[in-house]
């Protein structure tokens, strides 16, 4: 028997189907070309999937996971993460690719073009970054930074995670208006 394994699921061939008797491939069997098609389809529609594009495949108004954008300006506290290594160089929401020297970030719920000042609360270090990505998607946490913004505001590798303060400081409306928000209203 010839065991193959397609998305976590095993199937097995009778060895005579598709081999000949020295084990040398021959050709596959219909039932086996018909496999790999499916194969293969599902592979490509996933991966043609890929990030979705939120203009196309977001109601307006929602952010990630469906959560509400909010164009209102107010400064939230929660806690920060910083993206990872392998996250360098992949398509943030907005098109664009993640620099990880860049001043670029996530939320769920801020509107993707968001200039916001981001504060560490316990070291009381602040950046300015601009949100072009939908995340972080763990639970408790209101944005994702890039390292080095993180850094600059005190957020170590070991440490990982800090309370911070998001004011946004403009924030692009749905009517294709600039609304200044508390961040604005701040000293720098």
């Amino acid at each position: 028997m010839i065991a193959s394994v397609v998305f976590g699921l095993c199937t097995c061939v009778p060895a005579s189907a598709g081999t000949k008797a020295d084990d040398t491939p021959d050709k596959p069997t219909q039932a086996a070309t018909a496999m790999r098609d499916e194969a293969s389809a599902s592979e490509s529609a996933q991966t043609s999937a890929g990030k979705p594009d939120e203009a196309q495949h977001k109601p307006q108004g929602r952010g990630a996971n469906g959560a509400k954008l909010d164009h209102s300006g107010k400064t939230r506290v929660g806690k920060a993460s910083f993206y990872a290594r392998r996250f360098a160089g992949r398509k943030m929401a907005d098109g664009e690719r993640m620099k990880p020297t860049g001043a670029n970030a996530a939320s769920k719920t801020l509107p993707l073009g968001t200039v916001a000042r981001v504060t560490n609360l316990d070291t009381e270090q602040s950046a300015q970054v601009t949100i072009q990505d939908r995340g972080p998607y763990v639970r408790g946490r209101i944005i994702d930074l890039s390292p080095s913004t993180a850094q600059q505001i005190g957020i170590t590798p070991k440490q990982g995670v800090a309370r911070v303060e998001v004011a946004p400081i403009t924030v692009p409306q749905a009517d294709g208006g600039v609304k200044p928000g508390d961040g604005a209203k701040q000293p720098s």
